[in-house]
């Protein structure tokens, strides 16, 4: 019986995986198929389907990735000081802002998320670990004395959410905006919400 290299199955089902993020970028999701995928991974149909029946599992084998991913940066950023471990985040989101490509790769997510319930799941999922990520590093943050105690750090977590969320949908909406050149505008607007009320004095 021919037994399955696990490191190789998961290699190739990785390099299928940055295909299709690669095609659902450029041409979006519904209009790539997995002709497309395939000659992008340059792997034969067959082959395509051992390892994910559908683009809807592709999809889905993306964003469980990506929260596997978060994962593990916010294990590694708790163990910084708490207001280094969140600029860092916010260094690490301009970062992912600056890639086009990944900004089209997460829209397009997003959309087929509003028309697929099983996507929608999935990303509510990677959404859910996110935000429950940041809310510990926020509650370390507060306990520390750096931020505001009075925030709740989960009401926070959605509130710098939502300036990801927009700073996403900029880059996708103005080809002159370079959020790289942002970097101090958006730790001053996440910062200043963030502060200790004034007389607080850190425990």
């Amino acid at each position: 019986m021919r037994t399955v290299d696990p490191d190789r199955h998961a290699a190739r089902r990785g390099a299928i995986m940055a295909a299709a993020a690669r095609c659902f970028s450029e041409k979006g999701f519904h209009r790539t198929s997995t002709a497309d995928i395939c000659a992008a991974a340059g792997i034969s149909s067959g082959n395509l389907f051992h390892y994910f029946p559908s683009k809807q599992a592709i999809i889905v084998a993306i964003v469980d990735r990506e929260a596997e991913e978060v994962v593990a940066l916010f294990a590694g950023l708790r163990e910084m000081e708490p207001l280094d471990g969140l600029s860092r985040f916010l260094d690490l989101i301009l970062d992912l802002a600056a890639d086009r490509a990944y900004v089209r790769l997460a829209l397009e997510i997003s959309a087929e998320a509003s028309r697929d319930p099983a996507v929608a799941a999935r990303v509510a999922r990677g959404d859910g670990i996110l935000q429950g990520a940041l809310r510990d590093l926020l509650a370390d943050a507060a306990a520390s004395g750096a931020i505001d105690s009075a925030l709740d750090p989960a009401a926070a977590a959605v509130w710098i959410g939502a300036v990801v969320d927009g700073l996403f949908n900029r880059v996708s909406l103005d080809s002159a905006f370079r959020p790289q050149d942002q970097g101090a505008m958006v730790h001053r607007l996440v910062m200043r919400f963030l502060a200790p009320a004034a007389g607080t004095v850190a425990p």
